[in-house]
Parts: structure tokens; sequence; C-alpha cells
């Protein structure tokens, strides 16, 4: 069966050594090569006990821990502390193999379990120093009763731990404990604050596409570049907010904003930023990324290309090893959430739905659960449901009983790279030489030994350059203005990002939990610093509620320079100057159209006018396809019957329909087709409402031609640092000279992951390809001839009419030639891998660990946002990590699902006894009150003191 290509591990070459030693310890206690089973001790030792009693050290009170029929915990307490500390003990019981394997991450200590093969990212983990600015948050940011939370959880997870290894702890533990004598050590409050720091690296921005944009000069123009990256449609998709401006320091909502039209009414022309060809001919003065012009020409300005093109592929090769907790960045990493008043309800009070889009693992990134008072007061003062991460106290999303809340990314670019001119004393700024700050690491390793760096960091931040050779040796060759100091041996890299700064985003948490009403939850809102997400509120205060939005987080204001491209860090102009002010960040508040969509499109119309915003938050804003679907859907439901129910609000959740199906799909009708197997597929497309349902045969081909529109159009013309590794063509080994040489070629091979090879298919390519239609002669549809058998392409419909045939032979190949057997779903399958050896492991071991796969519909920018790479192929790559939709008239009437259990042991009953439903688009029952919840528990566990 086809196996997920993107399931998050700890990933690194050179780590499948220790990972067998680990895989053959497990093969002994499964019994394999002797005929044996998982004996009953090897799997079970671990599962949590959930009835009867335990007694917790430090418990003040008894604590219930209720779970119903799918292992879904709801706490009872009388203190915070009791609350915390019950909490992390029942996180442990579920997930510790999870938590443990988290920590080891964000303090750069994979090493120290997985051995040698881990040095290199913990070096430049190490080097990024997410542990220390945690440590620095917990001893000067947080405040005492957030500290009190942590280290009550930190408590609980200990007392779990207490006279555990190996075998009581998971198969994972027992595996390490026997190849390595491998003991958990004990939890600390600094543990939970730094998984903050695994979320921001994820979710930090658009670093991925600046240096997209980079690579791609070498084989691109500006022009060219343009077309690749539109500006965004704001004729057509509208942004979170509109209509409100900044004035006297402060943003104000525009009064009833956002009508009740699809359109926002602007003229469109307002894009996502200056394109890549305007600001390349802007860009003077010491801008370390500023070409020069006449490069055809001018050998010295191709070798400066050249080195900048491979400075920047290094350091994406070099990201690209840090594990991705919540998936691999790029235009994956989304969510939809939406909120709808009162007075278009069923209820009478809102409903707000919420699914972040992650990348699939196992078990989910999610561990649902209620923290209740048993009676809120100021000792105990928390009654609060939703989902939490496992090692992190309180609720990340969820409600409480008076407000709920939804998160999506709101993708501000709040990274920057420095080149930094590197002496031996130290670093140049402003014509004088710094000495660095420096600081010593020692990596001990699995089995014995130990690894020393030092790290080195400017004003501007971390130099990673240093944990890089390649990286390192292109500085002598990145192009700078002549007006830059002399490179020596060449300039060092530094990492400016706003997660290197001690915030306080823990303490939001706790504040969000007890919020009683909007102004409470912009107050937490104040400190969600990193990462920055889009924040949506309800409440059920008055006849019919209230319903808002909120953008927070730290969003940097540079000197100059926009953030697109690598800067001087030897300039102060260069430098950050301070951060959006929180009162100037975008919220809304019962606008007049009754509802407030965020899916990742654009927060406000940039600009210095009239209901424009005038602070830069990003240049690469998601395209808008998702959640203008999503606002269509709403105002289609209204205008149908005026009133939107909880099971619409599900139902919008699960909407598979392509956009860009619809607009390609009467075109591809109307190729002239000879051949008869094609023209039998094509006949799939006719009456296809373009909806991708798993079953479907149409939306199988649609996307197959789909993805050969993009290999052919764009991908084939990519510079090699963006194509999917291993894909490979002829190339002419010179690009200038004389007509023999050009006649050359070389095989040239990708050498990006496909996890980020580009295209990848989503909404960004969705608006290039919606532009070039228009011309059916444009450059872009020229594909060359292959072999004697398949002409050249001059055309759009030449090159859609190859796609076809090339879609039609992949799906032969990969379905059979009987198109009555053809569906969606076999092609775009969920698989769900276990962390570390259920993604590396040998095929058994994946077998025993692994579950799937899943037939799914859905697809990329798609409300059912079952995302894949359209550069690699149709596995799912992205999910809707979880649904949930609240009901603010009866919580109780609310419903959820998480993509897996709540267990993360395996052969556990609730280890994925959820992911069927999710599949199907069901949602569970999920009360909240204490009737509900009595009368939904199937198993009561006392917390004794």
């Amino acid at each position: 069966m086809p196996a997920n290509e993107t399931a998050p591990s700890v990933k690194k070459k050179g780590r499948r050594a220790r990972l067998i030693v680990l895989v053959l310890v497990l093969g002994l206690l499964a019994g394999f090569g002797y005929g044996g089973y998982w004996t009953l001790d090897s799997v079970r030792g671990s599962f949590p006990q959930t009835t009867g009693s335990l007694k917790v050290p430090g418990l003040a009170g008894t604590v219930d821990v209720k779970r119903d029929a799918h292992g879904i915990p709801q706490l009872y307490a009388d203190s915070d502390e009791d609350l915390f500390r019950a909490q992390g003990f029942v996180h442990a019981q579920d997930r510790f193999w999870e938590m443990d394997v988290r920590r080891h991450m964000t303090s750069g200590r994979l090493s120290e379990m997985f051995g040698a093969g881990q040095v290199e990212t913990d070096a430049f983990l190490r080097t990024l120093g997410w542990r220390q600015i945690a440590q620095q948050e917990y001893d000067t940011k947080l405040a005492p009763d957030t500290k009190k939370n942590l280290q009550a959880y930190a408590d609980g997870v200990n007392a779990y731990l207490k006279g555990k290894s190996g075998k009581d702890l998971s198969v994972e533990h027992a595996a390490l404990k026997l190849s390595d004598d491998y003991q958990p050590e004990q939890w600390t409050p600094v543990d939970s604050v730094a998984w903050l720091k695994a979320m921001a690296w994820d979710l930090r921005g658009n670093m991925q596409d600046e240096i997209d944009r980079a690579l791609m000069t070498g084989k691109l123009s500006p022009t060219q570049i343009d077309d690749l990256y539109p500006p965004y449609p704001f004729d057509r998709n509208r942004p979170i907010v509109e209509g409100g401006s900044v004035a006297g320091g402060k943003y104000a909502p525009a009064t009833g904003s956002g009508g009740s039209g699809s359109s926002t009414g602007s003229s469109g022309s307002g894009g996502q930023g200056s394109t890549v060809g305007s600001q390349a001919s802007a860009r003077t003065g010491t801008d370390a990324t500023a070409e020069p012009t006449g490069l055809a020409g001018n050998a010295t300005a191709q070798g400066a290309t050249v080195g900048l093109r491979t400075h920047l592929s290094a350091l994406a090769d070099t990201l690209d090893q840090i594990p991705a907790i919540l998936g691999p960045a790029g235009s994956g990493i989304g969510s939809n959430s939406w909120v709808v008043s009162g007075k278009y309800t069923t209820t009478g009070k809102p409903l707000l739905a919420n699914d972040p889009h992650l990348s699939p693992q196992l078990p989910s990134v999610w561990y649902q659960m209620g923290l209740h008072c048993r009676t809120v007061s100021a000792g105990c003062q928390y009654d609060v449901a939703g989902y939490t991460f496992s090692g992190m106290p309180g609720v990340v999303i969820g409600h409480n009983a008076d407000i709920a809340w939804g998160m999506t990314n709101l993708g501000a670019d709040v990274t920057d790279l420095y080149l930094e001119q590197v002496r031996p004393e130290g670093y140049v700024y402003d014509n004088k030489v710094l000495p660095f700050t420096t600081r010593e690491e020692v990596i001990k390793i699995a089995g014995g030994g130990e690894k020393k760096i030092t790290v080195r960091s400017t004003n501007n931040g971390p130099l990673i350059s240093d944990r890089s050779s390649e990286i390192a040796s292109v500085g002598s060759r990145a192009p700078v203005a002549s007006s830059a100091p002399d490179r020596g041996n060449g300039y060092g890299v530094a990492l400016r990002w706003t997660a290197l700064d001690p915030g306080k985003s823990m303490d939001a948490v706790f504040k969000l939990d007890r919020a009683k009403d909007f102004a409470g939850f912009r107050a937490a809102a104040r400190d969600f610093e990193v990462p920055s997400q889009n924040l949506i509120y309800a409440d059920n205060k008055g006849a019919t509620g209230n319903i808002g939005y909120q953008a927070p987080g730290r969003i940097p204001v540079r000197g100059a320079g926009d953030g697109r491209m690598p800067a001087p860090g030897w300039d102060s102009k260069y430098g950050w100057k301070g951060f959006i002010a929180q009162e100037e960040m975008p919220y809304d508040s019962n606008p007049g159209r009754g509802f407030i969509v965020t899916a990742n499109q654009a927060v406000a119309e940039p600009g210095t006018g009239a209901g424009k915003y005038p602070n830069l938050l990003t240049t690469d804003w998601g395209y808008g396809a998702r959640s203008q679907r999503i606002n269509d859907l709403i105002e289609a439901k209204i205008k149908d019957s005026g009133k939107i129910s909880t099971d619409d609000m599900r139902t919008m959740q699960m909407d598979n329909s392509s956009e860009i199906a619809a607009l390609l799909t009467p075109m591809l009708a109307k190729i002239n087709v000879s051949d008869p197997d094609v023209r039998s597929a094509q006949k799939l497309l006719e009456g296809w409402n373009y909806t991708q349902e798993p079953d479907s045969a149409a939306a199988a081909y649609f996307n197959a031609v789909w993805r050969n529109i993009l290999k052919l159009a764009f991908g084939d013309k990519m510079p090699k640092e963006l194509r999917v590794e291993g894909s490979c063509m002829n190339v002419p080994e010179q690009t200038t000279g004389p007509a023999d040489d050009l006649a050359k070629m070389v095989r040239e091979c990708g050498t990006r992951g496909s996890d980020s090879a580009q295209p990848d298919g989503g909404d960004r390519w969705f608006e290039v390809v919606r532009r070039l239609v228009k011309d059916e002669n444009s450059k872009w549809w020229q594909a060359p001839a292959v072999g004697r058998n398949v002409a050249a392409t001059t055309t759009r419909d030449q090159l859609f009419a190859r796609a076809m045939k090339d879609a039609r032979w992949e799906l032969t190949a990969k379905l059979g030639k009987d198109q009555s057997t053809w569906s969606w779903g076999r092609l775009h399958q969920l698989m769900l891998k276990n962390q570390t050896i259920g993604s590396e492991g040998p095929g058994y071991m994946q077998w025993l660990l692994n579950r799937g796969p899943w037939n799914l519909g859905g697809g990329e920018a798609t409300v059912n946002a079952t995302g894949w790479n359209a550069s690699s192929g149709y596995g799912v790559t992205w999910v809707p990590s979880m649904r949930m939709v609240v009901n603010l008239n009866d919580l109780d009437k609310s419903r959820w699902i998480n993509l897996t259990g709540a267990s993360g042991h395996a052969y556990h009953s609730h280890y994925t006894d959820q992911t069927t439903m999710w599949a199907k688009g069901e949602l569970l029952e999920w009360p909240f009150g204490k009737e509900a919840v009595d009368k939904a528990t199937v198993e009561t566990l006392q917390l004794t003191p």
C-alpha cells in the first residue's frame, strides 16, 4: 500500500543505524523470527490504569479523571495546582513517548535517544537556542500563576514517572531500555515552555518563499517570477477584516464592517506587495541582495548570482533537517476557522468551527481533555475543555463556560536572514568590529561520547552558518553592493526571529482559558506573541451572543528592506526598529455581515488610504481559495434558509469542491482528443460537479491532469533546487555561448524533498494558472518534444491535450486500464505513521506501529484540506488535524473529533479509534457540563493525595 511521505518524525541521515538497533530489540520483544507474537506483558505493560484509585504525591485533594467511551478524560479538582498536576499525570499516562521525544527535540538532545546520527540536527537546534530562550521566559517573563501551573504540571508528570522505566512507559521506551539502558529524566516546567518554540518554528512564515524566489533567479527572469507570485486577488477573495483603519495609534474596525456581498469591491491592484521585478529594480545602496544589471553578459554578476543560489539551496537543505512536529514548512501549513453570529444560526447563539491543517501523525498532535474546577473560585479558576498539547498544561483551542475560540496561522513574516561580515575578532556593524556573543554547548551521544560546539551570535541573532560548511563557503560568493565591506573569507549568515526573544505566550494560554468576554479574550491575545495566529471568538452573552477576531503577535517593523530577501547585517538601517504595536493590530467585533472567516487569507488589504491597513504583516499570504469558498457557503446558506445549524457547519468542513477544477474542466472538455482511451477518460469530466469525493473517478482523472499540467508548464522549467528529488531531465550544458555548446545536453536531477518541491499545486498555483489561461500563446505553455512520438507544445490547448494523455497513462499504471475501477481515494490515501521507528524502520515494524491506509476525499486548497504535493504524488501530506464545532447556546451539543485517538500506545483500543469517523466527516458528542460528562463516563480514576 502507498505510504504517506510526510508524516513527521525525528528525521536525519545517519540515524538509521541507531534505529536498526532499536528495531532489533523491538523485534525480540515481538518474537519475530521465531514465529512469535507481541506478548501481553510487552504490549500492555505500559497501558495506563483508568479505574480505581492511585496516590499522586503533592495533591491537596482528590481529583476525578472521568473517561468516555473513546478514552477522552475530563478532570475535576478543587484547586488550580491539583488540576494541572493531574493534567500532567494523565498526559504522561497516555502520551509519554511523544512527550519525551518532543522535549529532546526542543532542547537539541535527540542524540541522547537516537545516537550520533542526530548530532548535526542537535547542533543546529542548540544554535537556535530554543531551550535557552524557554528558560529565559520562565525566569524573567512569565506570571507567577503561570509558573505555579507549569510546576504543578511537571510534578504530575514526575509522579507518573516515579518507579517506572522501559516497558512500564511504552514499547519504544522498552527498546531504549534494553538497547542502551535509557532512563527518562525528570520533567521540568521549561520542557513545557520549549514546546511553544517548536510550534513557532513550524509556523514561522514565509522563509521558504524567500528562498524559492531567490533560487528561481538562476533560471527565470524577474517577469517570469512575477508570473509565479501574482498579487493577492482582493477583487475576488475577501480578506479577514474589511474597511478598518489605523488612526491615532489604534486600529478601528469598520462600523458594520463587511456587508453581505462576497466581493470587497476593491480594484484588485493592491497586491501582496511589490513584485519581484519592481523590487529588484528598486534595490539600491547596501541591499545585500541587489543584483547587478546586465546579468546575461556579466560574468562576475553571474558568479555572484550562482553563489547566492548555492547559498540558499544549502540553507534550505539545512532547515529541512530540523524535525517538523507540526509538518514541513510550506503552503500546507494552514487551517480553517469561522464563526457565525446567533442572528444567523438555528440555535440563536453563535456557532464556531475550527480545523487546523497539519501533517498527519500518530498519535495526533492534539489531545482532547476537559479541565474543571468543581467550584470556580479565586483558588480554582478553570472550567474549560478542548484540545491540548501533551507536554504542556492548559487548553490551546476550545471553550470555557463563557467563550469559545479557534486559531489559524496568520503567516506573518517574523524571520529575516542577515549576511554578516565575519572577522577573527568579531563581526562588522556600522564600520565597527563588535565581539560575538558566545556560549559552549556539549552534545551527549547515546552509547557514549560527546561533541562540543561553540554558538556565536551577532546583534541580529545566532550565526547559523557555523552549523553548515556549505553555507559558510558560499558566503564568499553571495552578491552584495559595491559599498559593502570587504568580504574577506566570506559572509556568515545570522537568523533574526521573533521566537528568539523571550515572550509571554504561555501566559496567553491560561488567560484564554479563563477569559469571560471579548475584552478578556483580547487581553490574552496581547500575550500570544509567537507563533502569530488568527484568533476567532464567540460568546453567549446577550440575545444572540457576540463574535470577534484578533490578529496578535510580535510582528517586526523593519528599517530598510521588506524582509523578502537576505539583508546586510553590517548596516544598522536594515535592522528591526521595533514591533507593530498591539493597539494597531487588526481586529473585528460583530461585523455587519454576521460572520468571520479565517483560512490563511490576507488579514487586511494593504495601503494607506481609507479602509486600508498601513503596516506590513507579510507579502506572502495564502491566496484565499478556501476562505472564499467558506464565505460563499455561509452566504448561500443564509440566503437559502436564513439560518445555519451545527450540522451545516460540519458539512461545510467536509466540502470537497475544487476551485481549479471549476476553472479548467470546461476548457479540458473542449479539447479535441483523437486517442480513444484518452477520450474515454475525458468523458469522465462531463457532468462532473467538481467535488473530490473518495469514490470519484472524475476527481482522480482531473487531479492527474492538473498534476501533469503543472509539470509540463512549470515544473520542468524550475531550477533543480526546487524540483522534487529524483526528477531528472536533459538540460543544456551551457545557457550562453556558441550554438554547438548550447546543443550539448547533460542530465540534471531535482534535489528538493517531496514535502516542499515545486510546483506543489496549492492555491498560489490556482492563481498563477487562472491568470495565464487567458493567454493561449503564453510561453509557459511551451513544452519540448520527447523522443519521436511526443510533439512539442506551443499553445495552451496543446499542452492541456498532452497533459490529458500523460494523465491517462499515469492512472492506467497506478489504477489499471479499466477506468470504472478508478477512484480519487485509491490515489489519495492517508497512512498514519508512528513517530521515529514507524517512519524509518523496516517494513514489519511499520506494520506493527503504523495504521492505514484510509482512502480520502478532499484535496489541496479545498475546505476539506487533505493536501497533496503535485510535484511528488497524490498521497495525503496535510490533514485537518482535528475538527470542532462549538454551540454557544448549549455547550453540551458541541461536537469534536481527533485525527487518531487519545492513546499513544500501539495496540491500545484508543490508538486510532477516532480515525475512521474522522475520515467520514463524523463528529463525536462533546459533553461539558457535569451532568453530561457523568452520563458519558465509562471509566473513573480517582487520584488521591
